[in-house]
């Protein structure tokens, strides 16, 4: 921890590279991953504060919409679609991706009950892949392009789609190499960017 405390102590010593982002935000682009320790957005984007509006939730699982019990994911998808107006949404799945895992393997998740009930929200269970593949590569890319079609069914992503003011993308973060797949429509593949 000590080495965060060193950082976030001089991190603020140089008020001129952050005064403008007092003037409010504009990104262009709603990154939607997981909440893993190893999958950072602007590390993997290049981006700047104020570049990339994020939802980080266990396994970028993107909950189904419901108007009577809204949740903080529906919350911010939708203020980052009405709101600030992305043109984007990215939904970034990665290797080695435990929430997963867990669903291709089928563990036992009793100990864990929000986890288990979280997972429910998955959109299905992935395809089923090689237990013994630690990158679950094929059941994550599958995985990403459910949450794309989940997200089709929020209102207001529905809409800016419609007027073709969004655009919806599918991601693949391999944690060991670095590389990053988008999902091709013409091919139905994830290929390198």
């Amino acid at each position: 921890m000590q080495p965060l405390i060193d950082n976030a102590r001089t991190f603020g010593q140089r008020p001129e590279e952050f005064a403008r982002l007092a003037q409010g935000q504009s990104p262009e682009v709603l990154f939607i991953t997981c909440s893993d320790s190893r999958v950072v957005p602007a590390l993997i984007t290049g981006a700047r504060p104020g570049q990339l509006f994020e939802l980080r939730t266990a396994g970028n699982i993107v909950p189904p919409y419901t108007s009577d019990l809204p949740t903080g994911e529906a919350a911010t998808i939708e203020y980052a679609v009405e709101v600030l107006r992305v043109r984007d949404v990215v939904v970034c799945g990665h290797s080695h991706c435990g929430a997963v895992g867990a669903l291709v393997r089928g563990d036992d998740l009793d100990a864990v009950p929000a986890v288990r009930d979280w997972l429910a929200h998955a959109a299905g269970e992935p395809p089923a892949a090689d237990p013994g593949d630690p990158t679950v590569a094929e059941a994550v890319q599958s995985h990403v392009l459910a949450q794309l079609l989940r997200l089709r069914s929020y209102p207001c992503v529905e809409r800016r789609l419609a007027d073709g003011r969004l655009r919806l993308r599918g991601w693949y973060y391999e944690v060991h190499t670095g590389a990053v797949r988008e999902h091709r429509a013409d091919t139905d593949a994830f290929e390198a960017l």
